[in-house]
């Protein structure tokens, strides 16, 4: 029991009820202070979430939202439960019959990994460079990796259309310095894609990865070198073990936003392209199938939660089998 606990009990044992009253004041605080963030979870993930997986086993339907059945509460619950009685799985066994979709899955797993992979390779020399930088510098250092976010996001993706682009700033540059002949096609295909998410996602993966190496103790790397052992060997025995919790969740959030990103391969990539967060734009504004849009959405929520979850739980395990 922490020490405010300890305070409110203290102050109830001069009287015999009070240690009830104690007990009351404390449970109730902390029921609050629990309580909070559940409702937020509750109203932010779980009633959006069961909104979304209602529709999605539901069939499309000529009307306004264009599915049915439409679940009335008012209609009294034997009508409600025979509307429930109309749901089905179809629209998940039509995602399996279809090639479109898994090849649309495969392939956003697959660019974001890459991509990810590709930002950690960035991201960890930059984080380690602010990490070791002098103590007056950091916080310059922190506020330019910041400082993207002050702009929006659409614009500055549309501004590698004109880095990118066959008449473009890169294009120009490289025939000026005379490193090609003639301009790179970069635009509209995967490699724009690669490069977009890199420098959109790139904030997301340097500030936990700067956190982490951060707070690492120099004087182990002192140690280290005081007993002979050479800079390289440190760094890959000492300071990236450490800072393994931060690769594990800047490349969280990196991942799980690039596999459904839609901005980036709908302006940088081309018809090529093949990712899920294209395939649910189409369904939902193009096909007005909103079914079939969900079915899609919940399979895309589990593909990233479950791995996560999984991760976590091997984590704890790791920390258990530590202590």
């Amino acid at each position: 029991m922490g020490g405010q606990g300890l305070a409110v009990l203290g102050r109830g044992c001069r009287h015999p009820s009070g240690i009830v009253k104690g007990l009351k004041r404390l449970f109730s605080t902390r029921l609050l202070l629990i309580g909070v963030p559940y409702l937020w979870l509750l109203v932010l993930f779980a009633v959006p979430f069961l909104i979304v997986l209602k529709i999605s086993l539901s069939e499309p339907a000529i009307s306004i939202p264009p599915y049915s059945p439409k679940l009335d509460i008012s209609a009294g619950l034997s009508a409600l439960w025979q509307q429930m009685q109309q749901f089905s799985l179809e629209n998940y066994a039509f995602l399996f019959e279809e090639p479109l979709f898994y090849r649309s899955y495969l392939s956003s797993v697959t660019i974001a990994f890459f991509a990810t992979l590709l930002t950690l390779l960035v991201g960890y020399p930059l984080a380690y460079a602010m990490a070791r930088a002098p103590h007056a510098w950091r916080a310059t250092l922190l506020m330019l990796v910041i400082l993207p976010f002050w702009t929006s996001f659409l614009i500055r993706v549309y501004a590698w259309i004109g880095i990118l682009k066959k008449e473009g700033l890169l294009n120009q540059l490289l025939l000026a310095l005379g490193v090609i002949s003639e301009p790179l096609t970069i635009l509209n295909t995967n490699t724009a894609v690669y490069i977009g998410i890199v420098y959109s996602y790139l904030p997301f993966l340097v500030l936990p990865l700067y956190a982490s190496l951060e707070r690492m103790d120099e004087r182990l790397l002192e140690a280290a070198a005081d007993l002979g052992c050479a800079p390289i060997k440190a760094f890959w025995k000492i300071t990236f073990p450490i800072s393994l919790p931060g690769v594990a969740a800047g490349c969280f959030l990196v991942f799980i936003p690039a596999v459904g990103e839609f901005v980036i391969p709908d302006l940088l990539g081309g018809s090529e392209t093949l990712m899920i967060g294209r395939t649910l734009w189409v369904e939902f504004f193009n096909n007005r199938d909103w079914p079939v849009a969900s079915a899609v959405a919940i399979i895309l929520l589990l593909l990233l939660v479950i791995p996560i979850v999984l991760f976590q739980n091997a984590q704890v395990r790791a920390e258990e089998k530590i202590s």
